[in-house]
């Protein structure tokens, strides 16, 4: 997996459609950082959903679901929707809020409850070696969906990123410092770090497929991001952001279709 929102947002739709047992939930998530400290992003919201603040509490994942049991009590229906936004696409955020703000910032987020009905917005951020800061914020009504990504479409945008990232990675090679090692190694062990981020059993294999590609794409273009001696000047710096930034969209959009695609079809059992 790619980062905690997706394992969350994963294994918390299995837990409730009663696929998954909580401990199974916890450990998947405890898999990103030997403690998890989760409170509110404000009083309010720390008083109507039960959690703790201006404190955290370093119950880790047992009070992210409990926080996500509180909403889907409160609101029938309601599930975990996955974003991943960034600068110049926020699609799927709830505009002028301190959620979207937050997750816009940290590049991922997870919302629980029914679009058009007021839920809640949970943001993970590294608050220090080996600890994960999960902040819970309230939103007033969740976004209505958009046209999402379909999964054939996701997959051959992928594997044209695939091809993409590959040369891009090459024309930059000469950009690296020996200090910095092989990019080939590097990927390798980007790629040996997600691998044992688990995902709940009966999900799809296509599903599988596309967030592994979409893994070894973003190894592939962190890797190549960066480039230290060909990058130095700001056209240098410019013309290879140009270059990743619509490959970087493509990872974005094939993760969050398919994680998506599970959720609201019930493919997680």
């Amino acid at each position: 997996m790619s980062c905690p929102s997706i394992t969350f947002t994963l294994w918390s739709a299995s837990w409730l459609a009663g696929a998954t047992a909580p401990d199974d939930v916890i450990d998947a998530v405890r898999a990103w950082a030997p403690m998890h400290l989760v409170g509110a992003a404000d009083a309010e919201v720390a008083m109507r959903w039960e959690l703790p603040w201006p404190d955290p509490t370093d119950a880790g994942p047992v009070t992210l679901l409990q926080a996500v049991h509180a909403v889907t009590t409160a609101v029938p229906g309601a599930a975990p929707t996955l974003v991943l936004p960034a600068a110049g696409d926020v699609r799927g955020l709830p505009a002028g809020t301190a959620f979207a703000a937050a997750a816009l910032d940290a590049g991922q987020g997870v919302l629980v409850g029914v679009p058009g009905d007021p839920g809640i917005g949970i943001v993970p951020t590294v608050e220090g070696p080996d600890v994960l800061r999960w902040t819970v914020f309230g939103v007033p009504a969740l976004p209505l969906p958009t046209e999402s990504t379909g999964l054939g479409e996701a997959e051959y945008a992928l594997r044209e990123a695939v091809r993409d990232a590959a040369d891009a990675l090459s024309s930059m090679r000469g950009g690296y410092s020996a200090a910095a090692g092989d990019p080939r190694a590097r990927i390798a062990a980007a790629l040996s770090d997600v691998a044992h981020h688990t995902t709940p059993e009966g999900t799809p294999p296509r599903v599988l497929r596309i967030l592994d590609t979409a893994d070894q794409v973003a190894a592939i273009l962190t890797v190549a991001g960066e480039s230290s001696g060909r990058a130095q000047s700001a056209a240098g710096t410019a013309a290879r952001d140009d270059t990743l930034r619509p490959l970087w969209a493509a990872v974005r959009s094939a993760r969050t279709a398919a994680v998506t695609s599970c959720v609201r079809a019930g493919h997680i059992r």
